[in-house]
């Protein structure tokens, strides 16, 4: 029999087809279940109107049939089948798909239809495993059945053949092994079973396989052999179609932990049936723990997504935004814009709506469950809570107004979670700033000079101990009217109008001997000055400009540092006996005061948590004194 050549540009067309549009050689299985669940839809649907088609839905079927001896699987299904003209028209021209044809023909809606190809290249990605191609079809309601038979881009033949039953039958010819690639393993009744449960457990109609089973021999219990038996390999009724008032909770614990291997019941789950602008359903997840693994570059966020019922992506980033990459799900849309090798989305519109209610509908469950359960959200935010703060600082605060009320802070000794409403509602009538400290630990914050001042005088101040928190809540600027204000730099404005003025006087009284002070340490310090805000603590450092002692520090942390140094101030307490000791000694003892000063800036740097940049002089220092 002549062979024909396929109705396109040609072989190098069908290449590309093969080898560039589908990244991974076992979505063939996928696009073939798809296909046959396609003629399957077609056949149900003209039984509403055509009394000749016996057949009930429970009669539908597709079935997988490996044979390792020849080194063929067969994909078989009893749908509509195709005629020789469509044998011509579907298989004979790459990219004409008959599913198109078919949802373009009948554009009512029904509500049991579901046609997933569209692009009618899915069926060439066979070629990625096989290198020869058997169709065997035949029809609904006709007399005679055809085979469809090509080795690729060569071309193709087709002939009459023998088959009883409406539907077809689809035989690859696998390639044989090489070093680089097993294709034998599509032959592995387990790795069949695994690609079945992937990328199509939730096509509507059973995928059958016959499967080995080992069982007791009959009367011997104490034998066993193994059998094979006709299994339906996927679960068929995706959980997520379900109305959510028939879903119980273990049925959702049960679905997140075979599905996403979590052994710890989620803290929530958000279960979304959404119509309008975008259709879609989604079943959401808000981990109880965070992963081992979840700060760290290996982590892969997104949610899977699927078409009707068909995986398209195991992680579609593009459906979360990275302060909510936490979240575990997927998403299923029959209106998702796909092309060709439904691996790849197109950034269109239809995604952009569906990601946008998505990120929203996250936001507001949060919002409830710390308004109606703030222990369980305490717990969420240990686990989550640094990712919600890099979202409010990244991509320069763009999303600062979605999140600031999500974010929770520690405030006080006793490191107590508020949020920055709670804060200001507390905030005594004459308080000018929402007052915060940084540092490594809470305990460590509580010990800063600045700290103790500020509290005493009745004001609560934030204790921020994660390295993002200073940065998150510049991005912020204020909170309802309120500035923030870090109690170790110039933005402390804590004294009375008279404190301030006495303060002055004594600065101005000081002027010679903080110069010296200043002259000593040079470029060290931006200036030494007199302070009434210490309590009973001697010294203290203060930051000038818009970096802080902690940004200075977050910042030299990172790789390629490039020294970033906040521009300091030596504080001395204008009440504490040392200053009075430096002023008597600047008329009678210089050099002693220029010990004295090093020996303060070393103690303020390390009550600020900095590094002292001579251990061995302070030591001398200090032994010099005893």
């Amino acid at each position: 029999m002549a062979k024909k050549q396929f109705k396109t540009e040609s072989k190098k067309l069908l290449d590309m087809m093969i080898n560039s549009i589908y990244t991974h050689k076992e979505i063939f299985l996928r696009e073939l279940i798809s296909n046959a669940s396609d003629a399957l839809d077609k056949l149900y649907f003209r039984s509403l109107t055509d009394d000749s088609i016996l057949l009930s839905r429970g009669d539908y079927a597709i079935t997988l049939f490996a044979d390792e001896a020849e080194r063929t699987l067969t994909i078989a299904d009893n749908g509509c089948g195709m005629s020789r003209e469509e044998l011509e028209n579907n298989l004979g021209t790459i990219a004409k798909s008959g599913s198109f044809d078919f949802k373009r023909e009948h554009t009512q809606e029904q509500e049991d239809i579901s046609i997933i190809g569209q692009f009618g290249v899915g069926f060439y990605s066979a070629f990625m495993v096989a290198d020869r191609i058997t169709v065997e079809s035949r029809a609904h309601g006709a007399d005679e059945a055809w085979r469809w038979e090509s080795e690729g881009a060569d071309g193709y033949t087709i002939e009459p053949c023998e088959k009883v039953e409406a539907g077809t039958v689809i035989t690859l010819h696998l390639l044989p092994d090489t070093e680089d690639e097993k294709y034998g393993e599509y032959l592995n009744e387990y790795k069949l079973r695994g690609l079945v449960r992937k990328y199509s457990d939730y096509i509507r109609y059973p995928i059958k396989m016959e499967v080995s089973e080992s069982r007791a021999v009959e009367g011997d219990e104490d034998k066993f052999e193994t059998v094979k038996t006709l299994k339906t390999l996927n679960s068929m009724v995706p959980l997520w179609k379900k109305n959510p008032s028939e879903v119980s909770e273990e049925e959702y614990h049960g679905f997140y932990r075979d599905k996403f291997f979590d052994f710890d019941p989620p803290a929530k789950v958000i279960h979304v049936r959404a119509e309008g602008l975008a259709t879609y359903e989604a079943l959401l997840y808000i981990p109880a723990k965070a992963p081992y693994n979840y700060y760290t570059t290996e982590y892969q966020r997104g949610l899977q997504l699927y078409s009707s019922g068909v995986m398209i992506m195991e992680k579609c980033e593009d459906l979360l935004p990275d302060y909510f990459g936490f979240v575990r799900g997927l998403v299923d849309s029959a209106d998702l814009s796909l092309n060709i090798s439904r691996e790849m989305l197109q950034h269109d519109r239809q995604l952009k709506v569906m990601a946008k209610a998505i990120e929203k509908r996250i936001r507001t469950e949060l919002e409830k469950m710390l308004a109606n359960d703030r222990e369980k959200y305490e717990a969420f935010f240990d686990a989550f809570g640094l990712q919600i703060k890099y979202g409010l600082y990244a991509d320069y605060g763009a999303h600062k107004d979605e999140l600031k009320n999500l974010m929770l802070l520690r405030v006080g000794k006793e490191g107590k979670y508020t949020t920055l409403g709670e804060y200001v509602s507390r905030m005594p009538e004459e308080q000018k700033a929402i007052y915060y400290a940084c540092g490594e630990t809470v305990d460590r914050i509580a010990l800063l000079p600045q700290v103790e001042a500020v509290e005493d005088r009745g004001y609560e101040v934030l204790y921020l101990s994660d390295d993002v928190d200073e940065f998150a809540l510049r991005m912020l600027d204020e909170y309802e009217g309120k500035k923030f204000a870090n109690v170790c730099t110039e933005q402390l404005d804590i004294a009375s109008d008279e404190e301030k003025e006495q303060i002055k006087q004594k600065n101005a009284d000081a002027s010679a001997l903080l110069a010296y002070m200043k002259e000593v340490l040079g470029d060290e310090v931006q200036a030494v000055r007199l302070t009434s805000t210490l309590k009973h603590h001697p010294v203290s450092l203060a930051s000038e400009g818009g970096l802080s002692v902690e940004m200075e520090k977050v910042l030299n942390k990172m790789p390629g540092a490039q020294g970033a140094k906040a521009t300091l101030v030596l504080e001395i307490n204008a009440e504490h006996a040392v200053a009075a000791k430096l002023t008597s000694l600047y008329e009678s003892d210089r050099e002693r005061v220029a010990d004295y000063t090093k020996i303060l800036y070393a103690q303020a740097r390390l009550i600020s948590g900095l590094p002292v940049d001579n251990p061995a002089e302070l030591s001398d220092l200090v032994c010099s004194l005893m």
